[in-house]
């Protein structure tokens, strides 16, 4: 019983380090969005960091306009940047878990 322990520890801190090596590449994974007319496009990282953004010189001219833009545009970017985000860490995760009976919630 003791080495089946000290084993699945063994693959936590693996899953660890995977995990960490994972959130520092989701670092370099680029997803851009724009706006419904490509006015505004906005480059973020999968860990969610804004990288740039473009503004066309006419939404220049409307701040009201240009702050919905930048609201609709940014929860969009953010929403695919969640989803990739949180579906790279539960991949290796589930990778990691030790398969415990009656705990397949993870499957």
């Amino acid at each position: 019983m003791l080495g089946d322990l000290t084993g699945m520890m063994g693959k936590l801190k693996e899953t660890q380090k995977k995990i960490e090596e994972t959130k520092k590449r989701l670092d370099s994974v680029l997803i851009d969005e724009s706006s419904s007319d490509g006015l505004l496009k906005i480059t973020i990282t999968a860990n969610r960091e804004i990288k740039a953004v473009e503004i066309a010189p006419s939404l220049q001219e409307d701040r009201e306009q240009l702050e919905d833009y930048l609201v609709i545009t940014l929860n969009k970017a953010i929403e695919k940047a969640t989803k990739v985000n949180e579906a790279e860490l539960a991949s290796v995760a589930k990778e990691g878990m030790p398969s415990i009976p009656g705990m397949d919630m993870f499957k």
